[in-house]
């Protein structure tokens, strides 16, 4: 009897750490937050544009605050789609990464520092989520 190896399943992928608020008609000044594992953007930003509601429709730009995140393309490709990624050095909203879709909208995410501890994330990620916080 010959026994054949079977190759070692996958690993599975990390949960996407991502709370969004209700959508509503009226503008947010935060839409949820998202708390990656890391700040390489090549490695974290396919998982959360996958995540993301189908209503949202296909994110074609992303901008982050260029600060925290590792160095990147001008754009790069998710799914099969090119995103343009725009990397801000100022001060404001140094914490928040910048959704655009055309025809859709834009929605800003707080983004939780990828070394919070889950004590601390948790909370933040409710609140941002919340319609009574805003």
């Amino acid at each position: 009897m010959t026994t054949a190896l079977q190759p070692p399943p996958p690993p599975s992928l990390p949960l996407l750490r991502l709370t969004l608020a209700p959508h509503r008609s009226m503008p947010r000044p935060i839409d949820g937050a998202w708390w990656p594992r890391s700040y390489d953007l090549l490695a974290e930003l396919p998982a959360l544009l996958g995540g993301l509601p189908p209503a949202w429709g296909h994110i074609t730009r992303v901008g982050v605050n260029g600060s925290k995140w590792s160095a990147a393309p001008g754009r790069i490709l998710v799914c099969n789609q090119v995103v343009r990624l725009s990397r801000n050095v100022t001060a404001t909203a140094p914490d928040t990464v910048v959704l655009l879709a055309p025809g859709r909208g834009r929605w800003d995410l707080l983004v939780i520092p990828p070394d919070t501890t889950e004590q601390t994330a948790h909370p933040l990620m409710t609140a941002a989520a919340d319609d009574h916080t805003h």
